[in-house]
């Protein structure tokens, strides 16, 4: 077994990076979108300037106060002018360093996360369908969507404010120890014990807001599928049922947001009592030191200044803390998308590229199995020739989808390997096996847009005429030309506007422009009524001569039109032949043949 299948087997679901750290995470997180960090010291160095201003004004104060009221020979206007002009400058640098800190922190956050969305986003298509499936879907979504959101308004707004508010209480230290060591001591010893529980604080409030991001998760899962399934809701009749759903994932949200509220209020309060006490304490020793002639009274004022500077990023440091814990249980889950193993992955350059032609398909010794369930394929040795049309039968969990999953590498063997035309399909680029092999399922997804945009959805260079051509050879031209607008017909959200039966004409005729050299068929006539059946079968007939075609097939007119039949079994391969061979035999193709007829008799 290969260590990336063994990897399937062991690891079936997302990753949800829970086990980092808040260091570890941010790190990894820079590590993946490196425009955060890109010129960082220059912006540090104009959130220090901008500090610089808000510093100047308690210095102002303390000269104001010493040397231009109190001076020895009475007021100086003079000098009080000339500090108010420096107090004005250091006004106007302090705004015009921090708009540049706003528009550098914004650019950078916005490259950056963009990069992050983009990775998660990419990342997940390159995880195997048996992972994907593990994870609902708004789930997936909140990740890249709501997710770096969190990402995105802290390092914004609460970036910004750590770095100026980490420098403002820099500089407020070392001019209170230059005014006075004493009183300097004294905030440091009020502050210490809240700095002390505010870090085995933040343990607890990063669990809260990674719990917060999980129900955010659930709560867009829970809406999006009672949106996509609104018909089946409606039809049968558990609106109720559904709205309950609803409400409970929206309530335990709501629980754990509140508690999450909670658990940083307690931080953000406990900052404000310091701060108030600290200035309380500075007051009461500082006028003790005023008293005895080791400060002045402009020393004092300004000191008073400092210790307002120093608390007041304190505790909008507890707050944009907390904050930091909300973005890195977003950032942990991205993480977590990103860092799950691509089962899966694409060669790329590294990889074959296979020349175009008839294509020769072979299993070799291909088990499969899903993680913690029971083998679902067993040791599969098969090999079908070039240009033969194949179809593989079997009842409902045989088997014969994961074959067609297999082939077309949404999802990888557990042991054995699938070649084609001698050559291991994990090592074919993708670009190239997508050009040779098209999969055409059983329920035709469409996406929102035109019938032209969803026909040429493989080939997105193709002509209009090119379209035209391919409806026509298809015998679909009658059926486009009663669309009230012809090609250009909106089809809605996921093909809405359409039948089942309309949305795989339209899947059929998007495989045939693709042009395969393989072409594999989940059943992909299954939904269409019996005329048009009989029309595609025509078409498909010259779509699939002289190239490799496989059909899952659930209808016997399928299998009768095959050159041979595969009759899969438990997971195994019990049977192969021509149809009118596998009929004669009474075997499990027989026993199929019988109930087929069966229900065509009945209806």
């Amino acid at each position: 077994m290969s260590m990336r299948s063994q990897a399937l087997v062991e690891h079936h679901g997302v990753a949800t990076g829970k086990e980092m750290s808040t260091g570890d995470t941010l790190k990894r997180g820079l590590q993946l979108s490196p425009e955060l960090s890109r010129g960082i010291w220059v912006t540090v160095c104009l959130a220090v300037l901008s500090t610089l201003g808000r510093v100047l004004v308690p210095f102002v104060v303390q000269r104001i106060t010493d040397e231009g009221i109190l001076a020895a020979g009475g007021p100086d206007a003079g000098v009080v002018a000339v500090y108010i002009g420096v107090a004005l400058v250091g006004v106007a640098v302090t705004a015009v360093s921090a708009n540049f800190v706003n528009v550098r922190l914004f650019r950078a956050s916005e490259n950056g996360l963009s990069t992050l969305r983009l990775k998660a986003f990419r990342h997940i298509h390159d995880l195997a369908m048996l992972t994907q499936n593990t994870e609902r879907r708004g789930s997936l979504v909140s990740r890249v969507t709501s997710d770096v959101d969190t990402i995105s308004m802290f390092v914004q707004f609460g970036g910004l404010m750590l770095m100026i508010n980490v420098a403002q209480i820099t500089l407020a230290t070392v001019l209170m120890v230059v005014y006075s060591p004493p009183l300097a001591l004294v905030v440091w010893l009020c502050f210490v014990p809240l700095f002390i529980i505010i870090r085995r604080f933040q343990g607890i409030v990063g669990q809260a807001y990674t719990k917060v991001r999980e129900r955010v998760g659930d709560m867009l899962g829970a809406i999006s599928e009672a949106v996509v399934g609104a018909q089946a809701i409606r039809a049968y009749g558990v609106e109720d049922r559904t709205a309950a759903r609803i409400d409970a994932s929206v309530e335990a949200h709501r629980k754990a947001a509140i508690g999450a509220q909670a658990r940083s209020v307690v931080a953000f309060t406990s900052g404000q009592l310091v701060s108030g006490l600290t200035t309380a304490v500075v007051l009461v020793v500082g006028t003790v030191l005023a008293v005895n002639g080791r400060l002045t009274l402009g020393e004092l004022l300004a000191f008073l200044f400092l210790v307002n500077l120093f608390t007041m990023p304190v505790q909008q440091a507890t707050e944009i803390l907390n904050e930091m814990q909300n973005a890195v249980a977003g950032w942990r889950r991205v993480i977590g998308i990103i860092d799950t193993p691509a089962d899966v992955s694409d060669p790329a350059d590294d990889g074959v590229e296979l020349p175009r032609g008839p294509i020769t398909v072979q299993f070799s010794g291909v088990g499969f199995s899903y993680p913690g369930g029971e083998q679902v394929l067993h040791d599969i040795d098969l090999t079908i020739a070039p240009r033969s049309r194949v179809a593989i039968v079997g009842e409902t969990g045989s088997g014969k989808s994961t074959l067609a999953k297999l082939l077309t590498r949404l999802m990888d063997p557990t042991s054995g390997r699938v070649l084609l035309d001698g050559t291991d399909l994990d090592t074919i680029r993708f670009s190239s096996l997508r050009q040779r092999v098209v999969l055409v399922p059983q329920e035709g997804f469409l996406f929102e847009g035109t019938l032209l945009d969803n026909v040429r959805f493989g080939r997105p260079e193709a002509s209009t005429e090119d379209v035209e051509r391919t409806l026509a050879d298809l015998g679909l031209a009658p059926w486009v030309a009663t669309m009230p607008l012809g090609l250009m017909t909106e089809v809605g959200q996921r093909g809405e506007s359409l039948s089942a039966g309309e949305r795989q004409l339209v899947a059929l005729a998007r495989a045939y422009l693709a042009d395969p050299d393989l072409l594999v068929l989940d059943e992909a006539t299954s939904a269409v009524d019996p005329s048009t059946e009989v029309r595609l079968q025509r078409a498909l007939d010259s779509l699939t001569r002289g190239r490799t075609s496989i059909a899952i097939a659930h209808r016997l007119s399928t299998a009768q039109a095959a050159d041979e039949v595969i009759v899969v079994d438990a997971g195994r391969i019990v049977e192969r032949g021509p149809h009118s061979e596998l009929v004669r035999l009474g075997g499990v193709y027989s026993k199929l043949h019988d109930s087929w007829v069966a229900q065509q008799q009945a209806v």
